[in-house]
């Protein structure tokens, strides 16, 4: 007899829970019989959708390839010489196939806990090493987001950091050859916040007045290289501090700007490896000298060392100030592009300073042979010194120079009418030099001798001399080193990663297999329409089925981190305010249990925050609610609010908060970090929401990549449409539209395959089954642990929505083991700790997620059932807590075999405190970090290779 199986949806691969007996389980843990009588009971009847999700029905993965083939297909690759920021480069296969499409990197969570993420936490360090090195400044972050807000975040770290009595509230100048992007961001950034900022050609000096900070290009938007210090020089000598946004791969050749005088150096090294990805995800640097390390925005990697004294990687300093400082936080950056920073610290690597140089003299030189041939044929160039780009002028025939080229399969830049621009590459060919000449009417091409750069700008100091830079030169050292510095991290390819308001889920190699296809991951932000149809069909589509997941009207995929998108809806709110006359509503109502970001967002859109109490059971007080909404009435702007709340709970209020704070002329913000337990289930935008931002890095699959990449679509209801993030690369922004968020019209357009292909993957009956099993794995663990680790709050039917919140401070009081010592503990059983004291210290908050089965489900429970014994082993005295395994954890291999065991349990209990252990085991790389060691002892970039052998270093 033949048996005939039922066929597979991608939602079953999808769902972890998915066999009937496991769901069967699951649900009478929790006390119910169907999972839609569970999910009837924990969401509120106010707020659900009267109506299925009306998406496309599920394809399969074949079907998906397809169809992103199809798109792919509609995408007309062109050898892209527009420059502007964004260059054609070669990302090493080694690195693309083992990095950038390996999930031990592309999995990975941002290194929270240190001891389990050495190996992303060393290629972030290399990453600093290299920035530091090029741009000869002393400390470097790991990494922020595109250039053009990176400049932005230099403005605002020069207003911070400037003392000088006559320039702390002057004006910033911008050199009119940055980048336009650049500059428009930097007035939009400036009009919310209501500073003054000049744009001047300052090769004829500084304007007049009293100036706060310069931003200088190095090279030009032009091209142009020209020896910056003596402007630097006198903005010093006027009390203004300075940024240069530079090209790393022009500074193996030219004077870097720390030993021009600058103060700060920003830029992209999206060249060094990283695909065009029509605009992003790239990752951009800041680099800065002494004494301005503690207001570096983003993440800064540092040295300190384990409780054996071994040399341990850290995050350092301000690394998550936004959760501790709030509105007083100097940026609202949370994360960054750590896996493309990853893969651009692996490319010089990979390279070394031999090689990094030899690319650039290539390209220097491919571009002095087409100056050279086309100034011999008449041609009049802007600048005659010029590393990678020369500007053509050709008065009144660029249109029909950019027509030539475009024919002969080559984008080259219209700056105006009158004037071309071409930016050369790794890529470059000496067939597409003699293409381009031809375009121009010129040619053949002919030597670039005369266009060497002037002595006056060479570089003369030396870079990435650490032996890691100088090593790995064979593709099998690097393929070996990588390897090593994977093994010796936990990600979502090796354990469930249970982070309350993080959401690691599965994300599926169906859905990741597009974005490397050069069809996609080879075009530039800035190429004509007619060449991108396929990438602006997947984004139409993708922003119209958020429109109807969400029930809002629209949506904008351009904020590139979820802290850019609540910018972007909090910026939005503040133009529609405006646009009616009431330019005085800037107060934002904030509930104190919000997402940190939030506050700093807020500040950042110009706006005022009040903070709004919780009340005892996790809600907002709405007493407190009423006198702050009734005190700021005739200036009340928004509330930001978290749905479900950051408590993990369907707050069953939330309409009437809405109605409240509408009824006083404000605008309601709906923080969209929680979505995943929305989806299908209710739409923020039906139940009073006016704007919200999604994360894609949680509810719809784009890994977190250690930190990045992260996408923030914003989605509105009509009123505010008008408001959406404008384009930053338009002179002027057009009428009906906002202020640009990010440097690129489609953000970071790269990653957007993966959750176009996880909705169609899923149809809108996946992803209304994905979230109700979401809720039924978080109900299951707060069901199962609830009498080990009481579960702090739930709504009014006893449950919780997507995560629960692990209370253990009555424990910590009586035993002394803290939160911490639990979570260190897990990674002894091979977990990633949940998110530890957010929103509540003392806490540990858990979310499972949909993709997580029951059986691993039952391994993070066993895993914390027996840390529970542990912990009343302490309480009955069998150790103290200093002693015991949980203050020790976690154990390396190194520790479990030492002849000088001394420690008041066995080593057995140590290593395989579950029997399931002996068989699949991970052992740190080291044991518990000194973080305060680290932060006392700030070290920021490749150490000496003998750095650690005095073990008494870190201890003054």
């Amino acid at each position: 007899m033949t048996v005939h199986s039922s066929p597979t949806t991608f939602a079953d691969r999808h769902i972890g829970a998915r066999r009937q007996s496991d769901i069967d389980t699951m649900l009478k843990a929790v006390g119910y019989d169907t999972l839609d009588g569970l999910v009837d009971s924990a969401v509120p009847d106010s707020i659900r959708q009267d109506k299925p999700l009306t998406l496309e029905g599920a394809l399969s993965e074949v079907q998906v390839l397809a169809e992103l083939r199809k798109l792919a297909n509609r995408n007309k690759m062109a050898v892209q010489m527009i420059g502007q920021g964004y260059y054609d480069t070669v990302t090493p296969p080694v690195i693309r196939r083992n990095i950038l499409e390996g999930p031990a990197w592309y999995t990975a969570y941002t290194p929270y806990q240190p001891e389990i993420s050495q190996g992303r936490l060393e290629a972030l360090l290399n990453f600093q090493t290299m920035v530091q090195d090029l741009t000869a400044l002393p400390v470097a972050n790991a990494s922020l987001l595109d250039e053009a807000t990176a400049v932005a975040e230099a403005v605002l770290l020069m207003r911070r950091a400037n003392k000088n009595k006559t320039a702390k509230d002057g004006k910033t100048v911008l050199d009119a050859d940055l980048l336009p992007q650049t500059i428009a961001i930097v007035l939009g950034r400036a009009e919310a916040l209501g500073f003054e900022v000049e744009v001047a050609d300052l090769t004829n000096g500084l304007p007049d007045g009293d100036i706060n900070g310069v931003v200088l290009q190095q090279p030009g938007v032009s091209g142009r290289v020209w020896d910056q210090s003596a402007v630097i020089a006198e903005a010093k000598e006027r009390g203004a501090l300075v940024t240069v946004a530079a090209d790393l791969l022009a500074l193996t050749l030219i004077t870097p700007p720390g030993e021009q005088g600058a103060d700060i150096a920003v830029g992209s090294t999206q060249r060094f490896g990283v695909p065009l990805f029509f605009g992003g995800p790239h990752a951009a640097y800041m680099a800065v000298r002494d004494g301005m390390e503690r207001t570096l925005p983003g993440r800064i990697v540092g040295v300190s060392k384990d409780n054996a004294g071994v040399p341990a990687y850290r995050l350092a300093l301000q690394t998550r100030e936004q959760h501790i400082r709030r509105e007083k936080a100097t940026s609202n950056i949370c994360t960054a592009q750590a896996l493309l920073a990853i893969v651009s610290s692996f490319y010089a690597v990979y390279h070394g300073p031999d090689g990094l140089k030899a690319i650039a003299e290539t390209v220097h030189n491919n571009a002095r042979a087409l100056a050279a041939t086309l100034k011999h044929a008449g041609r009049e160039l802007v600048s005659d010194t010029f590393f990678d780009t020369i500007t053509v002028r050709v008065p009144g025939k660029a249109a029909k120079v950019i027509t030539a080229a475009e024919a002969r399969g080559i984008n080259l830049r219209l700056v105006d009418a009158d004037t071309v621009g071409v930016s050369v590459d790794e890529t470059t060919t000496p067939e597409v030099l003699s293409a381009v000449a031809v375009a121009f009417g010129a040619g053949p091409v002919v030597s670039g001798q005369g266009f060497e750069l002037p002595e006056s700008v060479l570089r003369t100091s030396t870079y990435l001399q650490h032996p890691v830079f100088n090593t790995h030169r064979s593709e099998t050292q690097l393929l070996r080193y990588i390897r090593k510095l994977s093994d010796r991290d936990l990600a979502l390819d090796r354990t469930m990663i249970p982070l309350g308001s993080c959401t690691m889920k599965l994300n599926a190699t169906a859905e990741m297999e597009a974005i490397s296809w050069p069809e996609f991951a080879s075009i530039h932000p800035f190429a004509p329409d007619s060449q991108t149809e396929g990438w602006r069909e997947l984004i139409a589509g993708l922003e119209a089925d958020l429109a109807e997941i969400t029930g809002y009207d629209q949506v904008s995929i351009q904020p590139n981190a979820g802290s850019q998108g609540e910018l972007a809806g909090l910026l939005a709110i503040r133009g529609y305010h405006h646009s009616r006359g009431d330019q005085q509503r800037n107060v934002c109502l904030i509930p104190a249990s919000a997402h940190g970001t939030n506050a700093a967002s807020a500040v950042l859109a110009g706006m005022k925050v009040v903070v709004v109490a919780t009340a005892a059971d996790g809600t907002i007080d709405h007493a407190d609610l009423e006198a702050k909404i009734e005190a700021h009435k005739d200036v009340l702007s928004a509330i930001m609010i978290t749905y479900p709340s950051t408590h993990g709970v369907y707050d069953s209020d939330v309409r009437e908060v809405c109605d409240a704070v509408h009824a006083a002329g404000g605008q309601v913000y709906v923080d969209g970090a929680n979505l995943n337990a929305l989806v299908g289930l209710a739409q923020p935008g039906k139940f009073g929401g006016d704007v919200s931002h999604l994360n894609l890095h949680k509810t719809f699959c784009i890994p977190h990549g250690g930190g990045g990449p992260g996408v923030g679509p914003v989605a509105a209801k009509a009123h505010l449409a008008p408001f959406m993030p404008g384009d930053a690369n338009k002179a002027a922004h057009e009428a009906g539209h906002g202020v640009a968020i990010s440097a690129s019209r489609f953000g970071s357009a790269g990653v957007l395959p993966i959750s176009w292909a996880y909705v169609k993957l899923m149809g809108g009956a996946g992803l209304t089954e994905a979230t109700k099993s979401a809720l039924l794995a978080a109900n299951y663990v707060a069901a199962r642990l609830n009498e080990h680790f009481p579960v702090l709050y739930t709504g009014e039917s006893g449950l919780v929505a997507h995560e629960c919140i692990l209370d253990l401070r009555e424990l910590t009081a009586r035993t002394g083991v803290t939160a911490e010592d639990v979570a260190k503990r897990l990674i002894d059983f091979g977990f990633h700790a949940p998110t530890l004291s957010f929103p509540v210290a003392g806490t540990l908050m858990v979310e499972p997620t949909e993709s997580e089965d029951l059986a691993e489900i039952d391994r993070f429970i066993e895993a914390m059932v027996t840390i529970r014994k542990e912990i009343d082993q302490v309480a009955a005295g069998d150790f103290t807590v200093e002693t015991s395994p949980l203050r020790n954890a976690p154990h390396t291999a190194a520790a479990v075999v030492s002849s000088e065991w001394d420690r008041t349990y066995p080593r057995e209990q140590a290593a395989f405190p579950v029997s399931s252990l002996r068989q699949d085991k991970y052992f740190p790389p080291v044991g518990r970090i000194d973080g305060a060691a680290g932060d006392r002892n700030l070290v920021c970039s490749c150490p000496p290779l003998d750095a650690f052998e005095d073990k008494t270093a870190f201890e003054n």
